[in-house]
C-alpha cells in the first residue's frame, strides 16, 4: 500500500509540473525508499566540490555542431545492460561500460563483456559494495594492466578476494579525463558524440520508482551528493523537452528497458558534476 500510494503521489506531481516522466510499480516496490538506498545505491556517496579544478578531454578537430539527435546504442558504441543486484557496485559497472565502449570505438574491435567484479575486488582504493568514483577505478585499471573478461571473472553482487590474473586481460586502458566541467553540458555532448559515451554519477534516490518518459531536474534530488554511476549513450534536442538517454545496471526490467531519460540543460541530478571517460592513450 505504501508503494502504491508513493508512486500515486509522484504521477501527480509529475502530471501537474508537466512532466513526462511516469512512475509504476516495478522490481523495487518491495523495498522502502530506506531500503531501495541502503541495497542498490552508494553508501559512500560523492561529494562535488566544484571549485576544484579538473582535467578536462579537449577534442582538437571538434566544431561543438553536434547533431541534434544521437545514440550510441545504433552506432555499435555499448553492451548489453547489466545488472549489478544488491550491491553498491554501480561505480564499478559505470566504469566498466565506458571502457567497454572506448575499446569498442577506438580500437575498432568487439570484446568480450569485461568484469565490474574485478574492480570491485581488486581496487584498494574504494569501497566495493559500499561504493567507489570511477576516476579510482580507472586508476586501479591502469595500474593493475588492464580487466578480464565476465566470463574469467564473473559477477556475484558481493565484496570479495581479489584473483585477478594478468595473463587473462580482455582490455587496457592508458589514461583518462574528465569529460566535462561542473554545469558544462554542451561540453558532456561533444565527448559523448566524437569520443565515447562517457561515464557520470547521478543522485538516483528518486529513480525507484521510475518507469517511463523524461525525467525534470526538479524531479531530482540533490545534485551535489552523487549516490550512484550509469553511462550516458545519447541525446534528443528535437524532444520537447529534450533529453539524455542513460543507461542504468538494474536489468532491462526496470525504466525503459534498463534505460532513463533525464532532462538536458538543468544538469538534472547531478549528471555533469562527475562525468569522465577512459582513454586508450596518454
Amino acid at each position: 500500500m505504501a508503494s502504491k500510494d508513493r508512486v500515486a503521489k509522484l504521477n501527480e506531481r509529475a502530471i501537474k509540473g508537466g512532466s513526462t516522466a511516469r512512475y509504476d510499480l516495478n522490481k523495487f516496490s518491495d523495498l522502502t525508499p530506506q531500503e531501495f538506498r541502503q541495497f542498490y545505491l552508494m553508501q559512500k556517496t560523492i561529494k562535488v566540490n566544484s571549485s576544484t579544478p579538473r582535467d578536462v578531454l579537449r577534442l582538437p578537430k571538434t566544431s561543438g555542431n553536434h547533431p541534434q539527435t544521437f545514440d550510441w546504442r545504433k552506432n555499435g558504441g555499448v553492451t548489453p545492460v547489466k545488472d549489478q543486484g544488491q550491491c553498491g557496485s554501480c561505480w564499478a559497472f559505470s566504469t566498466t561500460e565506458n571502457i567497454e565502449s572506448v575499446v569498442m570505438i577506438h580500437a575498432n574491435k568487439s570484446i568480450p563483456t569485461l568484469s565490474p567484479q574485478q574492480i570491485v575486488d581488486c581496487d584498494g582504493s574504494d569501497g566495493g559494495c559500499g561504493g567507489g568514483n570511477p576516476p579510482t577505478a580507472y586508476e586501479y585499471v591502469i595500474s593493475a594492466g588492464g580487466m578480464e573478461s565476465n566470463q574469467d571473472y564473473p559477477y556475484t553482487a558481493q565484496d570479495g578476494t581479489c584473483y585477478f590474473d594478468r595473463t587473462k586481460v580482455a582490455a587496457n586502458i592508458l589514461n583518462w579525463k574528465y569529460a566535462c566541467n561542473y554545469y558544462e553540458e554542451s561540453t558532456l555532448q561533444d565527448v559523448l558524440v566524437n569520443y565515447a559515451p562517457p561515464s557520470i554519477c547521478v543522485d538516483a534516490a528518486n529513480w525507484q520508482d521510475y518507469q517511463s518518459g523524461v525525467m525534470t531536474g526538479w524531479e531530482c534530488a540533490w545534485v551535489n551528493l552523487l549516490d550512484h554511476c550509469v553511462q550516458a549513450v545519447g541525446y534528443d534536442m528535437t524532444a520537447n523537452p529534450p533529453f539524455w538517454i542513460v543507461r542504468n545496471s538494474w536489468s532491462t526490467g526496470w525504466g525503459e528497458n534498463g534505460y532513463i531519460r533525464l532532462e538536458y540543460g538543468v544538469n538534472a541530478c547531478g549528471l555533469t558534476n562527475e562525468a569522465s571517460t577512459a582513454l586508450l592513450t596518454k
